[in-house]
């Protein structure tokens, strides 16, 4: 995803999609809410046509999903003020699209006009990602009305969508604790009528900073084991600062060791593992580098502390391995 809101937003976003070659999203709202401020002096002016022209902008330039806060409306800011959350919200989008529906009293044009945004949606074969605005910031808040009476929301315009052949995925859940996660997917499919789910994370705890990507890793095995099927990486640098290089790395490694493990609990992809263990077995280390998720990683941890006595071994055992010695002692005895 290009989440830019600095630069040349248009040029990023088309060197990038032509050096990408897997299914590529932007959120459209923050370029307008960027050029708003600089057109009008503050995000609350964007008018209507500047929300749908730099929507079918992304289109026109070949993105496969954009991010839609449909959900925010009116009557669901409203159940949010009534809500007294912690921490009211925390999505970029979804507080652009609350602030002008609070500011103008009129209610979120995506969510008016929804049959116009499908119709470029369907034009540019776009699938629409709807945002998860109303997403929580902290555990105290998970799976709570706010959240919820967006999903209700959310689930009509899944159908709507539907009737005009527009492919959607629907955004969520933040913040929650483990026990809340399946509960959450749950209602969700029942809602959408078993719409894709991307997820943020989620988040299971909210006291690790600079240690994220563990975190939204451990709710995202957890999440995609219970049915989610889209997991949005997390970086040590979530909460604190714009992620570098290494960062990046990080965070999708944690990402795909999680979706991996979920994959794992549903009977998917568990020769990759049979065959992993079975060159462990062996010894065999070159086999182990090409079937493991960070090969640079693990060659780079073997070379740092490369065995002295035996190069068949790691140095965490050395000549006191297990599998060396059993392997030895069964071969005696066969």
């Amino acid at each position: 995803m290009d989440l830019s809101t600095g630069g040349n937003i248009n040029e990023i976003r088309s060197s990038l999609i032509k050096v990408i070659n897997v299914p590529f999203g932007t959120v459209p709202i923050y370029q307008t809410g960027i050029e708003a401020i600089k057109k009008h002096g503050s995000i609350v002016d964007m008018t209507e046509d500047e929300i749908f022209n730099i929507f079918e902008i992304h289109a026109k330039n070949g993105v496969d999903f954009a991010v839609t806060h449909v959900g925010i409306t009116k009557e669901s800011v409203q159940r949010l003020k009534k809500q007294k959350r912690l921490i009211p919200m925390v999505s970029r989008g979804g507080a652009f699209h609350m602030a002008w529906i609070l500011h103008n009293e009129l209610e979120n044009p995506l969510y008016q006009n929804f049959d116009y945004l499908l119709e470029i949606a369907k034009k540019y074969d776009v699938t629409l990602s709807l945002g998860d605005g109303m997403r929580s910031g902290a555990l105290y808040d998970s799976n709570d009305r706010a959240k919820f009476q967006e999903l209700l929301i959310i689930g009509e315009l899944v159908e709507r969508a539907r009737k005009k052949g527009v492919q959607t995925m629907v955004e969520g859940p933040g913040h929650m604790p483990l026990n809340d996660i399946s509960s959450n997917i749950q209602i969700m499919k029942k809602v959408t009528g078993k719409a894709p789910y991307f997820v943020l994370g989620p988040l299971v705890t909210d006291i690790a900073p600079g240690y994220d990507h563990f975190v939204g890793g451990i709710g995202g095995a957890i999440a995609g084991f219970a049915g989610a099927d889209f997991l949005c990486y997390v970086t040590p640098a979530e909460h604190l600062s714009l992620p570098d290089k290494n960062d990046v790395h990080d965070g999708v490694i944690a990402t795909r060791i999680a979706a991996h493990v979920a994959d794992l609990a549903r009977g998917i992809d568990r020769n990759i593992d049979m065959n992993f263990s079975i060159a462990r077995e062996k010894l065999d280390w070159n086999k182990m580098f090409k079937l493991c998720i960070d090969p640079e990683k693990a060659k780079k941890y073997r070379k740092k502390r490369y065995p002295k006595e035996d190069e068949k071994v790691c140095s965490m055992c050395g000549n006191l391995c297990a599998i060396k010695i059993v392997n030895e002692y069964i071969d005696k005895n066969l």
